[in-house]
């Protein structure tokens, strides 16, 4: 198994945040430090060890969605003391966020310490549909809606298309597929508008529903399947 898979089905973090690990030359495989992201790791045999603490696979799978608030940073340790997602949930719980939801944005967010769950949900290839729903500063003309579902340029990057539904004069749902850095943000801005309130609703079909703010439970694996239909 990859150093970087092996790290990620610990709970301890993701594939890539353990390459990151892996540059800051904080693991160690049986007592060397690791110089390459490539390196494979015999789990019955190598002794694994992150700032030097041993670490292993949690074989015991888990699966919770947060309803995430403003003014929580998607991270699993936080050093400039401001705070984060991982104070919402029991200590012992050694899991890591899905994906990422800026600060200013709420809802739906996937916790787990399944690596390949989060690599096939995270990947780029999947296309695994989001839903937001967006307040913004000013009205949504029906022609802005128009260029949005088309795609908009972000800073270079053409957006692909997205599916959109009218919810009031400056209130929206979107949809897209992919998940550039503050996307959403970008593409209201691609068309003279400001968003003033961003929440995740649905990731695939699975929905946030009447979950409280701050609030979490476990996904069960019918719920884990909707997510890939």
């Amino acid at each position: 198994m990859r150093i970087n898979k092996f790290i990620s089905e610990t709970g301890i973090c993701s594939r890539r945040n353990a390459d990151n690990l892996i540059d800051e030359k904080r693991v160690k495989i049986n007592g060397k430090i690791v110089n390459e992201k490539g390196v494979f790791v015999d789990i019955e045999k190598d002794v694994v060890e992150i700032d030097n603490k041993k670490i292993s696979i949690n074989k015991n799978k888990r699966y919770i969605m947060l309803n995430k608030p403003k003014g929580y940073i998607t991270t699993v340790k936080e050093q400039f003391n401001r705070p984060c997602v991982m104070d919402l949930i029991e200590n012992n719980l050694r899991l890591y966020p899905v994906g990422r939801l800026d600060m200013d944005t709420s809802g739906l967010l996937i916790l787990t310490n399944d690596g390949d769950f989060a690599n096939k949900i995270t990947h780029p290839k999947n296309h695994i549909r989001k839903t937001y729903e967006v307040e913004t500063n000013n009205n949504i003309s029906d022609k802005d809606i128009e260029n949005l579902e088309k795609g908009v340029d972000i800073g270079g990057y053409i957006t692909k298309p997205s599916i959109i539904k009218r919810l009031g004069k400056n209130k929206i749902n979107i949809v897209i597929s992919e998940g550039k850095n503050r996307q959403v943000r970008k593409m209201l801005e691609a068309v003279n508008n400001k968003v003033v309130n961003l929440k995740r609703t649905k990731i695939g079909n699975l929905s946030l529903g009447n979950l409280k703010i701050g609030s979490y439970r476990d996904i069960n694996k019918e719920e884990l399947n909707k997510i890939f239909e």
